[in-house]
């Protein structure tokens, strides 16, 4: 399967900011999937890479992760 553009383009921090404003809970834990939201893991940090790239970092030694089943995406 050939993935859509939008799945490589990336975001931008205002972007993304943009989009976390219209959740109406904002109290809500925001994770990161790799893997098509089957899994997902906390959010330890939030840094700049080589001044490019605002990265979204997990710093456990054992990431903490959660399964999620099909309905909750």
């Amino acid at each position: 399967m050939i993935n859509p553009d939008w799945t490589s383009k990336g975001k931008t921090v205002a972007q993304l900011i943009q989009e976390l404003q219209a959740f109406e809970n904002q109290k809500m834990e925001v994770r990161i999937s790799l893997d098509d939201g089957e899994t997902s893991f906390p959010i330890s940090l939030v840094g700049k890479l080589g001044g490019k790239y605002a990265v979204l970092m997990n710093c456990q030694d054992v990431p903490a992760v959660v399964q999620h089943g099909p309905s909750e995406a």
